[in-house]
C-alpha cells in the first residue's frame, strides 16, 4: 500500500478577513488509482465519485447516488483507507465495503472502490487514473462537505479553485442550500434529491441503534440485516 501523509493537526488561518481554525492535511505526493471492489460495465465519459465513511451507508447516500445518475454515466462509491478528519471506528473497511457491494448489485451503473487518498482532490485523481485521463470526474457531496472542501487548509499552494479545474462538484442541500462562491460557480452544480434527508446520517443510525430506537427507515432495505448484525 502506498504511503499516506496524514497530519492530525489544526492550524489557524486567516480567511475572509476573519481568524478561523482550519483543518490541516498535507496532500500526498504520490499518485495512484482506486482499487475496484466492483466495477460497472461499460466505458463512461463522465463519472460521479461519492466518497464517504459509510458507517453505515444510509438512504441519503443512496438518494445522492441515484440523483447523480441523471448527470453522469456511472457512480462509484469510494471508501478511503484513511480519513483526513477522523479515524476508523466500529465497523472496519471490509464490513462497510460489503454494505456498498450489496447496494451495487441492485443498480447496473454503480461501482465500489477503495482509495489511498482521503481528500476530494486525491480521490478524484485516483479515479481519473483508473478510468483514464479523458473521463470527466464529478465529486458528489452535501452542503456541509462542500463547505469543508472549500475551507480546508491543504498545506500547499493549491486551493479549491485550482482543484476544481480537475473535477467538478455535484452538491445536494443538507441543512440548507450551498451558497457557492462566485469564483467557483462554473464548477458546482446543484443536485435535487427529491426528498428530505436533513435528519438522515450515519451517526443518527448508530445513535438510534445504541438507544434501542427505530433506525431501519434510515438505511436502505437491502442492507438492513447486515447493519443490524454489524452495529448491535
Amino acid at each position: 500500500m502506498r504511503q499516506i501523509t496524514h497530519l492530525a493537526a489544526r492550524r489557524t488561518a486567516r480567511s475572509e478577513g476573519c481568524d478561523a481554525a482550519r483543518p490541516w492535511y498535507r496532500l500526498k505526493d504520490s499518485e495512484g488509482t482506486v482499487e475496484f471492489l466492483h466495477r460497472a460495465p461499460g466505458e463512461p465519459s463522465r463519472v460521479g465519485v461519492l466518497p464517504g465513511s459509510f458507517n453505515p451507508v444510509t438512504i441519503a447516500h443512496l438518494a445522492l447516488a441515484h440523483a447523480a445518475l441523471a448527470q453522469v454515466d456511472e457512480v462509484v462509491f469510494v471508501l478511503p483507507r484513511r480519513f483526513p478528519h477522523k479515524e476508523y471506528g466500529g465497523a472496519g473497511l471490509e464490513a462497510r465495503a460489503a454494505l456498498l457491494l450489496e447496494l451495487a448489485r441492485g443498480t447496473a451503473r454503480f461501482s465500489v472502490a477503495s482509495a489511498d487518498g482521503g481528500l476530494f482532490v486525491e480521490i478524484a485523481r485516483e479515479c481519473r487514473g483508473a478510468y483514464g485521463g479523458g473521463v470527466n470526474v464529478s465529486v458528489l457531496c452535501g452542503r456541509d462537505a462542500a463547505e469543508r472542501f472549500v475551507e480546508w487548509n491543504y498545506g500547499t499552494p493549491e486551493d479549491a479553485a485550482s482543484m476544481l479545474t480537475e473535477f467538478s462538484l455535484l452538491v445536494a442541500s443538507r441543512g440548507g442550500e450551498y451558497c457557492v462562491p462566485v469564483e467557483l460557480a462554473h464548477a458546482v452544480t446543484r443536485l435535487e434529491l427529491g426528498g428530505e434527508f436533513d435528519d438522515v446520517s450515519a451517526s443518527a443510525v448508530r445513535r438510534q441503534i445504541a438507544a434501542g430506537g427505530a433506525w431501519e427507515h434510515l438505511v436502505p432495505e437491502g442492507v438492513r440485516d447486515q447493519v443490524r448484525r454489524l452495529y448491535r
